[in-house]
């Protein structure tokens, strides 16, 4: 059957339909009535923001998506978990990474990219000239020399405090280059107490919540997640901005990441061959506002918030790009020209969106408070990127270190205003730098979020349809 609901055995038939009717029929009204309105924590609703993503921004995020620079992602998959002794990795076939073949990689993208924190870049006798164009023009076809050498004396430069994510070393023998779109993020069957203990962690440890407050439905809280969730919002509500944020942005990662598990189901498999697709029953598990408690239409909302930080952070980085020193370069001339242009073009509708969130009304207080906050809220972010390392399956491993880096660059991003103003046009800048793996990062996280909202509409029609077909 059609739209990822099985069909109900012979036996049962008609007796089946009137429930799943009514669920669906439910379901949908939930979705469309509470994952609506204005959003808490900012101006905009949820209808402009489905609106703008779906008919200006995902055509064009899509087709970035496709575009050499931005398909291939270099990320080491075999770094210990620092936290607890990992039990292995996932043994189900679906969990497994094809790395990408050094010969199916852009020279561009092969040759390397200008990387401040690289030992090889900071020793600077060890570099010929023929090996700066290389690492440098990965980035940038166009830079003098008088600019590659002010790239090497900025090599020297530590920002490691700018960063709310821990990079991957690419240079690391066990760093590979993945091919994203021949490795989708979809339902591979990892769940678990392995998968539950790399959440709870996240959300138990890294949130600035007391451990005498359980987050609702947390399998691994004393109640099992019985807990109606009460005394946790009242918590959350009566945390600073900048504390909700926080736990906005996880809980809007989580569900994007669900939504994408729920639109890209194995639905069966026949003679060897899965076939993928939305589950509408696998979305009212994780979504229902009966079965979750509630939760479910609180996390959708959280997705849209996510959305609108990256968005924000979207629109002013923008400067950054548009400067004609910089060059997306892969070697293929024509294509790299072809993708700048697309990827100015999404930028400049970023910039048109008349909602944006207002990153300035965070960390807004007394200065010595205000940088003790927000190098707080680094920190925890940064653990969370570590924390992606103990993911026992690959394939999620990879998607949540790209997403959570993502999202950690753009976090950058909006508290970098000031340096990202005072770019200079024709030179790099010392102030503010973005490698190779945070732009591709952040555009195809961004994307997945977009990707999300989108889905999320094809789930209501998928329910129209659905509850259509048994009437």
């Amino acid at each position: 059957m059609s739209w990822g609901v099985r069909q109900a055995g012979a036996g049962q038939g008609a007796a089946a339909a009137v429930p799943l009717l009514a669920t669906l029929s439910f379901l949908l009204s939930v979705v469309e009535a509470q994952v609506a309105g204005v959003l808490d924590d900012c101006l905009c609703d949820v209808d402009s923001i489905d609106n703008f993503n779906n008919y200006k921004i995902f055509p064009k995020i899509k087709k970035l998506q496709e575009r050499d620079y931005f398909r291939y992602y270099k990320v080491n998959l075999k770094r210990p978990c620092p936290f607890w002794a990992e039990d292995g990795h996932c043994s189900i076939k679906d969990c497994h990474v094809e790395p990408c073949p050094e010969s199916k990689i852009p020279v561009g993208i092969k040759a390397g990219h200008s990387n401040k924190y690289s030992k090889v870049t900071n020793n600077t006798k060890e570099l010929d000239d023929c090996e700066q164009a290389n690492k440098l023009g990965a980035v940038n076809s166009t830079l003098s020399n008088q600019s590659k050498e002010a790239f090497i004396d900025w090599a020297r430069y530590d920002d490691s405090q700018d960063h709310f994510c821990e990079l991957d070393d690419e240079r690391s023998p066990a760093a590979q280059y993945v091919d994203l779109l021949l490795n989708p993020e979809r339902y591979t069957g990892y769940k678990g107490p392995s998968a539950w203990r790399v959440w709870n962690s996240i959300y138990e440890e890294n949130c600035f919540k007391p451990r005498s407050v359980y987050r609702p439905l947390n399998p691994l809280a004393p109640g099992r997640g019985e807990d109606d969730g009460e005394s946790f919002y009242t918590w959350l509500e009566g945390l600073c901005l900048e504390k909700r944020v926080f736990y906005k942005l996880i809980s809007g990662l989580h569900a994007s990441i669900n939504l994408h598990l729920c639109a890209d189901y194995l639905l069966e498999e026949t003679w060897g061959k899965p076939s993928w697709g939305p589950n509408i029953r696998e979305f009212k598990r994780r979504f229902d506002p009966v079965e979750t408690k509630g939760e479910g239409p609180r996390r959708l909302k959280n997705l849209y918030f996510l959305y609108l930080i990256e968005l924000r952070a979207l629109s002013k980085v923008a400067p950054y790009f548009e400067r004609s020193i910089v060059d997306l370069y892969t070697g293929n001339t024509d294509e790299d020209a072809d993708t700048k242009t697309l990827l100015l073009s999404i930028f400049q509708d970023t910039k048109s969106f008349p909602m944006h969130f207002d990153e300035k009304s965070m960390f807004a207080g007394d200065k010595k408070g205000a940088k003790s906050l927000k190098e707080e809220f680094r920190l925890h972010f940064k653990n969370i990127s570590h924390i992606m390392d103990c993911v026992g399956c690959d394939k999620c491993r990879l998607w949540g270190k790209l997403q959570t880096q993502g999202l950690g660059t753009a976090l950058k991003i909006l508290f970098s205003e000031k340096e990202i103003q005072k770019l200079p046009e024709n030179s790099p800048s010392k102030g503010f730098q973005l490698t190779r793996q945070e732009i591709v990062a952040l555009l195809n996280a961004f994307g997945r979020l977009s990707t999300s909202i989108r889905e999320l509409q094809n789930f209501k029609i998928l329910l129209q349809h659905s509850r259509c077909h048994y009437i």
